[in-house]
């Protein structure tokens, strides 16, 4: 399908993998964003994708998704499942030929983003990977900052983030996300890829990371204590620090420049906060019900008018890699 296509026609997608996170989340800009339609829903539990699709209004529902790739009545996928499918389902896609969404993180390791990127680069087939906030007002009204120098030079950034544990955790019921095959981070593979993510966009790609991760609860087998430092290729540093058992949750980010400072949350609803030298600001621009609207809509703007999309392949290729960077995989 060409970039930019000037006899663009409406664009009918399917989703392979209906559960909790395309049910506000990531499916609804699906149908809702004009331009795009969603033709076809697939999941292995047959009682639970034809749910989805009655509630959805989707016509055509499988428990396989061989058969959801392979209709020809869907133009493009967007991959909602696990990250431990990725692969397997998106080599698929890319013989198929057909764009693609995939969840992020691209995949559970690096070398497995990179045959990804690889498979639909062979056949010129764009892909597309949820990390979403490059696109949402709220994240760009950051950018926005920093790229008109509101804080002067940029000097370092900082992330704390804090969880409690779950009583599924506590239980020890089963959690993809703590799942080491699937998830060898835990909860950072899935929260710290967001933030990592987005300091690439605001501050360009990362040249070096370090970490030290372990695992202090001792209730599953994946980490959940992970603290790093790295450096951009323009000479900003950044720290972080992620731990997913303490007494509360915390969620800071602080972006700390010449000139001031910016502070933020990367997940909480809170005001973004501009300290300088020449102006303070406190702006306060809500989460969008359907987090994905603005990275669903930027996909269609790709197609119907060749815009460049902020959050593709190889940008979530470069975050893989600074994970298992930070998690000493590689």
């Amino acid at each position: 399908m060409a970039k930019g296509n000037k006899n663009f026609k409406e664009i009918r997608w399917g989703i392979i993998g209906c559960g909790d996170v395309t049910e506000i989340k990531s499916g609804p800009p699906y149908y809702k964003i004009a331009g795009f339609s969603l033709a076809a829903v697939m999941r292995r539990d047959e009682v639970k994708a034809k749910d989805f699709a009655k509630r959805h209004q989707v016509n055509k529902y499988y428990t396989n998704a061989d058969d959801l790739i392979n209709d020809d009545e869907v133009d493009a996928v967007y991959i909602a499942t696990p990250p431990d499918t990725h692969k397997l389902y998106g080599l698929r896609v890319a013989v198929a030929q057909k764009p693609c969404c995939i969840e992020k993180p691209l995949a559970p390791n690096y070398n497995d983003s990179l045959e990804i990127l690889k498979a639909f680069e062979k056949t010129n087939t764009p892909l597309f990977v949820a990390y979403y906030r490059r696109t949402q007002p709220r994240f760009n009204q950051i950018k926005n900052w920093i790229d008109e120098g509101a804080i002067g030079d940029i000097r370092h950034v900082n992330w704390h983030l804090n969880k409690t544990t779950s009583e599924q955790d506590i239980s020890k019921g089963y959690n993809w996300r703590t799942d080491k095959l699937v998830a060898p981070g835990g909860y950072f593979d899935d929260l710290a890829s967001h933030g990592i993510d987005l300091f690439a966009y605001y501050l360009g790609k990362i040249s070096e990371a370090k970490g030290i991760s372990l695992n202090q609860q001792g209730l599953y087998y994946a980490k959940d204590a992970i603290t790093a430092c790295w450096v951009h290729n323009n000479g900003v540093t950044g720290s972080g620090s992620w731990n997913f058992g303490c007494s509360s949750n915390d969620d800071k980010v602080g972006i700390y420049g010449s000139k001031g400072t910016i502070k933020f949350s990367i997940y909480d609803n809170v005001p973004i906060v501009l300290e300088s030298t020449s102006r303070n600001e406190n702006i306060m621009i809500e989460h969008p019900e359907n987090v994905q609207y603005f990275h669903v809509e930027a996909m269609r703007d790709y197609f119907s008018e060749g815009k460049k999309h902020p959050s593709m392949g190889k940008s979530a290729l470069h975050t893989s890699w600074v994970m298992d960077k930070i998690l000493g995989a590689i």
